[in-house]
């Protein structure tokens, strides 16, 4: 983890770099600190393993470490070919040096997904591991809790959790969600996590949270810190580009979720929001029995 550059207890093998955004600023104060961290990562790899970057991240690395490159579909030592959804799973083939996987299937949606997929197979593919049991593995998985994680997956209901707090994230996860569900209401439910990341990304918060259809804003989750004067989630609600845009305290959460049409649901943030999904579950399971008893009911009735 960098956030506290507990990272920097690791000394592995292989290492991956998967991104370097600029986050976690109340720990390392800029981006150039951010990235020395990282730096000392990679450099505490073992020098006979190697580091799997993904293309595009400008980072110094050792020269005497082997570094190979991965992508979801450029060019890279690694990258992803042929990409192709069918009935909600991805399909593809993975490129490497020595040659090629073809017919690799998983079943986790988002892009972003299939791209730290790609890097995971080239560890695999690095270690050893036999091709029947990286196709084998990689079809089998069924995600990480809070990372895209899927409550409920209807025809007409959808609800997703995700763990995503800072605004490259956000950006990921509802676009991800836009294209599985082109043709349906998004509603985004966000927990902005510290006083400072809300201040320092602003902007960028207000940009990503755009995307959905419907925002729902909850109050700055504290965490380890102190408020800021001035910094709050109605000046985040107020940058925001969307008509229906709502802030609301967690108690109110559930009754507006109640006599809300949603469709496609999903809640973001790092904080106590957690705490919200299986109550937010349950309700709209009831809902959606309720509706269909009601339904069942009418039909009844004209006949």
């Amino acid at each position: 983890d960098d956030f506290d550059r507990s990272f920097l207890n690791l000394y592995p093998f292989i290492g991956i770099v998967s991104a370097i955004d600029d986050d976690h600023l109340d720990i390392y104060g800029n981006i150039d600190e951010l990235k020395k961290s990282f730096e000392l990562f990679i450099d505490q790899i073992d020098k006979e393993g190697c580091l799997i970057l993904k293309k595009g991240i400008e980072v110094n690395t050792p020269d005497n470490l082997l570094t190979l490159t991965y992508a979801l579909n450029e060019k890279a030592d690694f990258y992803a070919s042929n990409i192709r959804n069918e009935n909600g799973s991805y399909k593809f083939d993975l490129i490497y040096p020595e040659g090629i996987i073809e017919g690799l299937v998983m079943n986790y949606p988002g892009l972003h997904n299939l791209e730290n997929a790609i890097a995971a197979v080239s560890v695999a593919v690095i270690a050893g591991i036999s091709e029947a049991e990286i196709k084998t593995a990689l079809s089998t998985f069924e995600g990480v809790y809070r990372r895209f994680d899927f409550r409920i997956k209807d025809n007409d209901l959808v609800y997703i959790d995700d763990y995503a707090h800072h605004p490259q994230e956000i950006r990921v996860c509802l676009e991800s969600v836009k294209k599985l569900y082109p043709n349906k209401k998004l509603t985004a439910i966000f927990q902005p996590h510290l006083y400072s990341r809300t201040r320092d990304f602003l902007e960028e918060f207000a940009q990503s949270l755009s995307i959905p259809d419907e925002i729902i804003l909850l109050d700055i989750y504290p965490a380890r810190e102190l408020p800021i004067e001035g910094v709050n989630s109605e000046i985040l609600l107020r940058k925001i580009c969307n008509p229906n845009k709502h802030l609301l305290s967690k108690s109110q959460l559930l009754n507006f979720i109640k006599i809300s049409h949603i469709e496609v649901l999903v809640t973001i943030g790092a904080g106590d929001i957690d705490q919200m999904v299986e109550p937010i579950e349950n309700l709209l399971i009831q809902k959606k029995l309720s509706i269909k008893q009601n339904n069942i009911s009418k039909d009844n009735s004209q006949e």
